[in-house]
């Protein structure tokens, strides 16, 4: 990180609507996580003039609606960079490292969805939500270095841990998370439904992306073929908590687990604190942005009920066996808060970017 700045008090995001107008450009405009990423900028009428919808070949042509315009998905090259304020890399790794230093050079700041960057020497791995959660200061630099988003599970067990220590101190915390198939873009979706389908019609199932069986299946190791192992992500999950929370947060026992799922993360989350818990008081706790605690059966967390929410749907329950444990049972949007964090991230670089005049 750049060492030539200065805390300023955070903005709200209104403050930097009515000035600028921004060039946005979406690189992997046709993955899951670039339409959502259109989606939350046209949800939160992020302050744009124009927005470059771009990807690599199999995407071309494709139209996209933004802001209510449909427009075509474009080649990535080098001019498609200029006079563009933000990048949002959507697309694969490998594209993000390919095109990254293209677009920082010709004067955009990034904001990377791909983790790519997130051991770059200037890259802050970030989360609005946890920042706000933790108070603290917008940091006001000349020229910032990429914003890599938080994983989304890394994001949603901060959220929570962070609310319940207000209810008590936390001794223990063990969770469980039930990665869906869209983490692995369209092709991880397409695969679970080509699994489910010849399994159905006693075909040979397609291994390419999670080289194992996921379709009625729960496995805690990918073949040896795939990449990311299953075991790189869960490390991930927990390196990007450290780096959102601080080092010397609680860091919970962490197990992630391919589910046969489509869209939306799953938590199971055991925590114990040092003291008879109070399920009211936890409750209390919880309550606020972006967590909406359910009671009945009819809204209780499920990854169906979380899709195309940006909020954390949570429930507790007591534990029988221990007077100090309780459970959490969570479900959210992967990719949603994936991109509401990641246009948060934006938004909070443009309140420190000149005014005036279209960058």
């Amino acid at each position: 990180m750049s060492s030539n700045f200065k805390p300023v008090p955070a903005p709200h995001p209104e403050a930097i609507r009515g000035g600028n107008l921004y060039r946005l450009a979406i690189v992997g405009a046709g993955s899951l996580k670039g339409k959502e990423v259109a989606d939350v900028l046209n949800d939160r009428n992020f302050p744009s003039i124009d927005v470059k919808l771009l990807d690599d070949d199999e995407a071309l042509g494709k139209l996209e609606a933004v802001g209510g315009e449909v427009t075509f998905i474009q080649n990535v090259r080098t001019e498609q960079f200029q006079n563009i304020d933000f990048t949002f890399f959507a697309a694969d790794p490998e594209s993000t490292r390919n095109n990254w230093k293209t677009a920082r050079n010709a004067g955009s700041a990034i904001v990377d969805l791909s983790s790519a960057l997130e051991d770059e020497p200037d890259a802050v791995v970030r989360s609005p939500w946890i920042e706000r959660q933790r108070a603290q200061p917008l940091i006001r630099e000349l020229q910032p270095g990429p914003a890599v988003v938080a994983h989304p599970a890394a994001i949603v067990l901060a959220l929570l841990l962070l609310r319940v220590q207000k209810a008590g101190q936390v001794e223990r915390a063990v969770a469980t998370v039930f990665e869906p198939a869209s983490e692995h873009g369209q092709k991880g979706m397409d695969e679970l439904h080509e699994q489910t389908v010849n399994l159905l019609s006693f075909q040979q199932l397609p291994k390419n992306v999670f080289d194992v069986q996921v379709a009625f299946n729960m496995v805690g190791r990918y073949g040896d073929r795939s990449v990311p192992a299953l075991a790189f992500v869960e490390s991930r999950v927990l390196k990007h908590y450290q780096r959102i929370v601080g080092k010397d947060a609680l860091l919970p026992s962490l197990r992630l687990v391919q589910a046969p799922i489509f869209h939306g993360h799953a938590f199971a989350i055991h925590i114990e604190l040092g003291q008879a818990a109070d399920l009211e008081q936890i409750s209390r706790a919880l309550a606020g942005e972006h967590l909406n605690l359910t009671l009945g059966a009819d809204d209780a967390p499920t990854n169906v009920n979380a899709a195309g929410q940006s909020d954390v749907l949570v429930s507790i329950a007591a534990d029988a066996s221990q007077p100090s444990g309780f459970w959490l049972w969570a479900a959210s949007d992967n990719l949603r808060i994936a991109a509401a964090n990641a246009v948060e991230c934006a938004e909070a670089m443009a309140a420190t970017r000149p005014r005036g005049k279209i960058q």
